[in-house]
């Protein structure tokens, strides 16, 4: 019997989009229920993916004042359950998709934790918290990609939180030669362009670098989609950076691991405690590119401590800039971390091996 498993999760998230099409490689037929419109149809023409629910608008799933207008969508989704017939109902993020599926009555029912779901929507209000326990109430089991997540998501349930890391294809993302400029310091983060994310404190260390080394160039990539792309563009030119400082915008996901071995440094700078897995470090470390990270949620988790990674204090340009200038400088330290960092991902990221895990928790509520 060919397992169906309907998702509910935003389709313009590339977290979506890899879960989605690792599982339709396994033969397991998604349904994929959005709230928004994909920037690109990564799903066209892709067995075993079906689209059964998007809106011609982009609605922003992260913000509580919208939450509850989420209801009027569940009718929908009882409509896209009987169309579908799946198997398995799981939301990725506990109280915007969380709360439809929780409201259509449907089992078994998974939830996936995010990071703002559980660290900042409950503690909006009493209806806010109310509402996170009884979407997690609801569920047949509860997923957290960190152990850090579990713990805080442990505040509003007292069942057990299986960890199902988001993972990397390492045969995908591992080092390879690409096309890059000669002696150019290539420095990059792949994270939406938003003020959480410290694009501001990135666009500072640039300009502290530039200054310190006048005769090295430097190309800094801010690689992702957001809501504040214009306005990082508008302080780029009024620092002068435009010839340092790209941002390309979002960039397909099979180019992906491409952009990581351009880079001689990736950054994870977030000045958000949400922070919650940090996908895009995991990708950095299995391409062997050296990684920075601040001091934030499941960001310090992913890094060992500073064992596979650089972690620096969050809202610190110069802290930034310092750690790139070791990271560059000390060549055979680094080298050493990012072999270290490569095994590290082989044995506890690999994306084949968080499938086997997220399949395996299916089978076990279908059999």
């Amino acid at each position: 019997m060919t397992l169906k498993v309907l998702l509910l999760s935003d389709s313009s998230s590339e977290h979506t989009e890899k879960w989605a099409l690792g599982l339709a490689l396994r033969g397991i037929k998604i349904g994929l229920f959005s709230f928004n419109k994909a920037s690109y149809k990564w799903f066209s023409n892709i067995e075993n993916i079906s689209l059964l629910h998007e809106t011609n608008e982009t609605v922003n799933a992260k913000k509580t004042k919208t939450k509850f207008k989420y209801i009027q969508y569940v009718n929908d989704l009882k409509k896209a359950i009987n169309e579908f017939k799946p198997d398995i109902l799981h939301a990725h993020y506990a109280t915007s998709y969380g709360l439809i599926g929780a409201l259509s009555g449907f089992h078994p029912f998974v939830v996936s934790v995010w990071g703002e779901d559980v660290y900042k929507f409950p503690n909006t209000s009493w209806l806010h918290k109310s509402l996170l326990r009884f979407n997690l109430k609801k569920a047949d089991e509860i997923l957290s990609t960190s152990d850090i997540m579990r713990n805080e998501t442990r505040k509003y349930t007292h069942k057990d939180i299986m960890i199902t890391p988001f993972g990397v294809d390492t045969k995908v993302f591992c080092k390879k030669q690409v096309n890059k400029e000669k002696d150019t310091i290539y420095i990059g983060t792949i994270k939406a362009i938003e003020d959480k994310y410290g694009i501001k404190y990135i666009i500072e260390a640039a300009k502290i670098l530039t200054q310190r080394h006048p005769t090295q160039k430097f190309k800094f990539l801010l690689i992702g989609p957001g809501t504040k792309i214009e306005y990082y563009k508008s302080l780029i030119k009024k620092e002068k950076l435009e010839s340092v400082i790209e941002i390309p915008g979002r960039i397909p996901f099979a180019e992906v691991s491409n952009y990581h071995n351009m880079l001689d440094v990736f950054l994870n700078v977030s000045v958000d405690d949400s922070e919650s897995f940090g996908v895009a470090v995991v990708e950095a470390m299995a391409c062997e590119t050296p990684v920075i990270v601040s001091n934030v949620g499941g960001l310090i988790e992913v890094v060992e401590h500073g064992e596979f990674g650089m972690i620096i204090k969050k809202e610190n340009a110069l802290e930034i800039a310092n750690g790139i200038d070791k990271v560059i400088a000390d060549k055979e330290n680094t080298k050493k971390i990012i072999i270290k960092a490569r095994e590290h991902v082989l044995k506890k990221y690999d994306f084949n091996v968080c499938l086997d895990k997220m399949i395996h928790i299916y089978k076990t509520h279908i059999n």
